[in-house]
């Protein structure tokens, strides 16, 4: 029985990749700087160290041969994890992504899987420039063939990661970096459903409030501010945005007949638009008021001093929240 223990959601992703490591040896583990130093993050802290410089390895700055090594290794019954350093530097990796990783399953007609884990740092909150703060979720949300997850938790980090390393399936695994240093116990291992399952983290009953990743914790802050305002808000993670749980969440808004999505990512043609898209369809009867959505603003990620700005915040959630026509209820 596992015992709860407090961690890091970096501790956990490390923790992680070490139990599947250690039980699989066909599991490696390779990308920029992800050798003896750890990592940017240090999330592999102590891998090549306990395993050996041929499962945990550096490799060139050139994430498109990072990714295109991997499916060589997948193809031939290894199972691949790797890591591109930041969101905005999966970007040149982005053809081997579409064009190998994600058909080669329906390009064999089922007999050649490809089981890769691409690990991506992503979103902002840490004060970093451009290319270190993107959340580029949707782009892999798009293209069939990919399984795409987010956690939002120290037990989730552990969970999703070991099922994405068992996946026959490629994961697509995008890592809040501003929840890297967040901590709870948690007893790892334990309880987390499979991938394409949301939970819901607060029970409500005058709205929905639907996150993932890094506005998990926004909206569930948001959700307290809003009990002391007398107002009872749900909140949903998604954890998955590929399978996604459309039985969890439309359940959640029928429940209340009211509901906001939260994403850090820019609005238009967003995971955030999809969501409101597919509760919409299945749930308009139900509802009391169009889908509200607080994202991140149309525009490239700002200067480190002006995130704040660009990012959703309680307000701004509570400001949506005012918006779903109470009047009318």
């Amino acid at each position: 029985m596992n015992q709860p223990e407090t961690l890091t959601m970096a501790q956990a992703l490390t923790r992680a990749l070490r139990d599947a490591m250690a039980e699989d040896e066909s599991v490696v583990m390779f990308g920029e700087d992800v050798g003896p130093l750890g990592g940017v993050f240090r999330i592999t802290d102590g891998l090549t160290a306990e395993f050996g410089d041929a499962r945990c390895f550096d490799t060139p700055l050139a994430e498109a041969g990072i990714v295109g090594v991997a499916v060589g290794m997948a193809m031939n019954g290894m199972r691949p994890v790797v890591e591109m350093q930041f969101d905005a530097f999966a970007y040149p990796a982005f053809e081997q992504v579409v064009s190998h990783v994600a058909k080669m399953r329906n390009r064999t007609r089922g007999q050649v899987a490809l089981p890769i884990v691409i690990r991506i740092p992503y979103a902002g909150g840490i004060g970093g420039v451009e290319h270190h703060s993107d959340s580029s979720e949707a782009y892999f949300a798009h293209t069939p063939g990919l399984h795409v997850v987010t956690p939002s938790t120290v037990a989730d980090a552990y969970g999703l990661l070991r099922q994405a390393i068992t996946s026959a399936d490629p994961v697509i695994f995008f890592e809040p970096k501003k929840l890297y240093w967040s901590k709870e116990q948690a007893a790892l291992g334990a309880g987390v459903p499979p991938i394409g399952t949301a939970a819901i983290r607060r029970d409500g009953t005058d709205a929905t409030l639907i996150a993932y990743g890094p506005t998990v914790p926004l909206a569930l802050e948001a959700a307290d501010v809003a009990a002391q305002e007398g107002r009872s808000l749900q909140v949903v993670d998604l954890r998955s945005l590929v399978p996604f749980d459309d039985q969890t969440v439309c359940d959640a808004v029928r429940s209340t007949g009211r509901a906001v999505v939260v994403a850090e990512a820019s609005g238009f043609a967003s995971v955030s638009s999809e969501i409101v898209a597919r509760v919409t369809d299945r749930c308009f009867h139900y509802l009391a008021a169009p889908i509200r959505r607080v994202t991140g603003f149309d525009i490239p990620y700002p200067p480190p001093k002006l995130e704040r700005f660009h990012l959703p915040d309680v307000d701004r959630v509570l400001d949506a929240v005012d918006d779903l026509q109470w009047e009318d209820s």
